[in-house]
């Protein structure tokens, strides 16, 4: 079982490169960045308005993922998660593989589709088509990474043959993990995810049957990687490890290897404490 650390990324957390470092130190596998370019002033907020702050402050995710790498050997780095359907897809793709390349293929690109429609609007987004275009923005990224020349015509995603470098130093490119908790998740992991990345809270006793049935639905080897509240002690025959109380459990990178990720409070004395 592999633990990670997922965070907000801001001027009150600690910085990228000092945290990396902690949680390298401490033989942890992973640092998640979560994503939000701004908040909509009125916005309604799953906390209930208490902890704003952390939406409004956030650094760019693939700009902290770059200053953790450097300052690490070992660390991987991760999208926790990317809101695509806020993102151009050409721009996006070469941050994936810039990353890659300069952390010598230790990207997660974690997706999701978001939240916060007020957000997505303000990009020019329509809610309402977020996840087929998670889909295809997706895709059409995968086209830019495994073809020297790449083209892509999607409903929402339309462009003609290009070239883009560099390419991931992963092969074909990093995993991809998909978030997202609702009835059509695991459609979308199918499509075009490795794994699965879930906040679980609302979800602890259906995590593991899920995953399983996703597993099920494909002969392709799929990852789980679990964040949130923790789910009551069990065994899981997914990831081979028990969870208890105070423990995440999840598997990813291998169908037998567990994957976990805590969330510690944003301020940089509370999360140092709690490293």
């Amino acid at each position: 079982m592999q633990i990670g650390i997922a965070m907000f990324p801001n001027v009150d957390a600690p910085a990228p490169g000092r945290l990396g470092r902690m949680i390298e130190d401490r033989g942890l596998e992973s640092l998640w960045f979560a994503e939000h370019s701004h908040l909509p002033i009125e916005a309604q907020l799953p906390e209930g308005g208490m902890r704003g702050d952390r939406y409004s402050k956030t650094f760019d995710p693939f700009v902290a993922m770059t200053a953790a790498a450097a300052a690490t050997r070992t660390l991987k780095v991760a999208t926790g998660v990317c809101l695509v359907p806020q993102r151009d897809p050409i721009h996006t793709a070469k941050a994936v593989a810039t990353v890659d390349v300069l952390s010598d293929g230790r990207v997660i690109f974690g997706v999701g589709a978001g939240w916060n429609r007020l957000e997505m609007r303000n990009h020019g987004t329509d809610p309402k088509t977020r996840m087929r275009l998670l889909t295809e923005r997706v895709q059409a990224m995968i086209e830019i990474w495994t073809n020297d020349v790449a083209e892509y015509h999607g409903r929402l995603v339309d462009f003609d043959l290009l070239q883009a470098w560099p390419k991931p130093v992963q092969t074909p490119y990093p995993p991809i993990m998909v978030g997202g908790s609702g009835p059509t998740v695991e459609d979308r992991v199918l499509a075009f995810g490795d794994g699965w990345a879930p906040m679980i809270g609302g979800i602890e006793d259906q995590v593991f049957d899920r995953f399983a049935r996703l597993q099920d639905r494909t002969d392709k080897p799929l990852d789980l990687t679990a964040s949130g509240p923790t789910p009551t002690a069990r065994r899981s025959s997914d990831c081979g490890t028990e969870a208890h109380t105070g423990h995440l459990c999840g598997s990813r990178k291998t169908p037998q290897a567990g994957s976990a990720t805590a969330t510690p409070n944003d301020s940089s004395t509370t999360s140092s404490q709690h490293l």
